[in-house]
């Protein structure tokens, strides 16, 4: 008795395996996602692209392309007590009158205040303008970067 329970069991497991279940077929899927719902009657998308979006992008992917290089600048000064913005001043202020020609920068780089200076392409560049730096500025150091080529255009 046994042996025909196993029998008739396994025949009809064969029957099921043999066919895919309609509703577990590809067409029967597809079919059912072409079907529209009831809340796809009511719904709707509206697109509004605003007028400056296109130049906002086109500036993007213009920014994008512009190439950087690996270079070195010689930071200055660097702080983030609670005078580092007066003194990050100050110090652009000194290197502009005592160096003049060399391109000085002041910037926030949470939380610091930094003053580099420079656009060297070689760390030796950088050791060389440290070295005319450090007589004014005793704890200048030199610092890689990436400087768009248009920094290099005094």
């Amino acid at each position: 008795m046994r042996k025909y329970v196993y029998l008739v069991s396994a025949l009809f497991a064969a029957m099921l395996c043999g066919r895919p279940a309609a509703a577990q077929s590809l067409d029967a899927f597809k079919y059912r996602l072409a079907q529209p719902t009831a809340s796809e009657s009511a719904a709707r998308i509206t697109v509004t692209e605003y007028d400056d979006a296109a130049q906002v992008v086109a500036q993007a992917v213009q920014s994008l392309g512009r190439p950087a290089l690996n270079a070195y600048r010689v930071c200055i000064f660097s702080d983030n007590g609670a005078d580092a913005r007066a003194g990050a001043a100050a110090a652009k202020a000194l290197f502009e009158e005592t160096f003049t020609g060399i391109p000085v920068y002041m910037f926030y780089e949470n939380p610091y205040f930094r003053v580099t200076v420079g656009n060297c392409l070689t760390i030796e560049e950088a050791i060389i303008l440290k070295g005319r730096v450090s007589g004014t500025f005793p704890k200048a150091f030199p610092k890689s970067e990436q400087l768009r080529l248009s920094d290099f255009r005094h």
